[in-house]
């Protein structure tokens, strides 16, 4: 029986075989009501109105009009209309797929490309289950949210200060004491990820002095296209990692794609390497923040940021906790400025983490824990 608090979804993709699919899966979910399916974007907009959709499940490449202008359409006439992209694994949607996020999907899914219907059936669903229970609780957590917009905190918050039950915070002094140490960043994300990566990583300067691992939650392709994106827009470096390649100052790292990524030590130089290993995935992720945290903790000791932000799920929690065992300092993103408030949620209750940050604070607060990182 539908009620009003179902999730009203509309499937547009210029394949009939895909459209059937995808509604198929979406029926089987309990919460959720396909409105409406349409062959492109032109023809979703024209449905909007009528059909009153929460979500689309929106194809990126499609004739008369694509995705991207779709999101652009939403974006001014229907900004409460969230959209997960579907996107084959190619290099050009690759690229396009980091471009509707940045126009504001809330995520995306590769196309599945098994052998049979059924099993494309049986792997979509996998990747659309979670993406439905997130955006879910994203829309749910928004209007919360806006009815405590006058009450929401301002700046960041030391995690100490933060209740336990969750709840309105109150205002809290914007930094704590430290003593700058920092020799490494690492950095778990994922879903909002290429988003938050942008705006803070953009306020870094050139000179930082120090490098920056990322794990981004992405399959193979997605993040090369990710990092050539970023790289073009900060003043940093910012590139795809490869195997056996030094670690430099003032670069970011990004793990590639189903593949996991640590630190390793340079066999003849004084120097840390970075590895990508074929090492299977934890947390049901590859790459995987606790992979990355834990070589960061053995590597570094105390002389290192952790960093979770944006994400479903709870990966990076007990690599968070080993870097904070040998003595590292401990950055999240405040569930307000997340897309998800999943990844690091856990780690705030758990007392692993120092502060907690908006995403508008997170380049200084990063900057804070890097000798002379806020020399002007």
């Amino acid at each position: 029986m539908k009620n009003e608090t179902d999730l009203r979804v509309l499937v547009v993709d210029d394949t009939i075989l895909y459209r059937k699919v995808v509604t198929d899966v979406l029926n089987e979910l309990p919460g959720v009501v396909v409105v409406g399916t349409a062959h492109n974007g032109k023809a979703a907009l024209g449905k909007i109105a009528n059909l009153k959709p929460d979500l689309l499940i929106l194809d990126i490449e499609m004739p008369e009009m694509d995705g991207l202008e779709v999101l652009r359409r939403l974006a001014r006439d229907a900004p409460t209309v969230g959209a997960i992209i579907l996107s084959t694994l190619t290099q050009k949607s690759g690229d396009t797929t980091i471009k509707a996020m940045q126009l504001g999907a809330f995520d995306f899914i590769p196309k599945p490309q098994t052998r049979t219907l059924k099993e494309n059936r049986i792997e979509l669903k996998k990747a659309i289950i979670p993406m439905i229970k997130g955006f879910s609780r994203l829309r749910e957590v928004r209007k919360i949210l806006r009815g405590k917009k006058n009450n929401a905190a301002v700046g960041a918050t030391p995690a100490r200060n933060i209740p336990s039950g969750g709840g309105a915070m109150t205002k809290q002094p914007a930094f704590i004491h430290l003593t700058p140490k920092c020799k490494i960043v690492a950095i778990g994300v994922s879903t909002g990820g290429p988003v938050a990566l942008n705006r803070f990583l953009t306020e870094l300067p050139v000179d930082l002095g120090i490098p920056l691992l990322i794990a981004q939650h992405m399959p193979p392709v997605f993040t090369q296209s990710l990092a050539s994106n970023l790289d073009r827009h900060c003043a940093i470096t910012v590139k795809e990692a490869e195997d056996g390649e030094i670690i430099a100052p003032n670069t970011a790292y990004i793990a590639p794609g189903g593949k996991q990524m640590k630190v390793a030590d340079h066999v003849f130089k004084n120097a840390k390497i970075i590895r990508i290993t074929h090492d299977p995935p934890e947390n049901g992720c590859a790459p995987s923040a606790d992979y990355l945290f834990r070589s960061v903790a053995e590597h570094f000791d105390g002389n290192a940021t952790g960093v979770i932000m944006t994400g479903m799920g709870s990966d990076g929690t007990s690599g968070l906790q080993q870097m904070k065992n040998r003595g590292a300092f401990i950055i999240a993103q405040d569930e307000t400025s997340s897309v998800v408030y999943g990844m690091a949620k856990k780690p705030v209750e758990m007392g692993i983490v120092d502060i907690v940050t908006p995403l508008k604070m997170m380049a200084e607060q990063i900057r804070r824990t890097v000798p002379g990182g806020l020399k002007t």
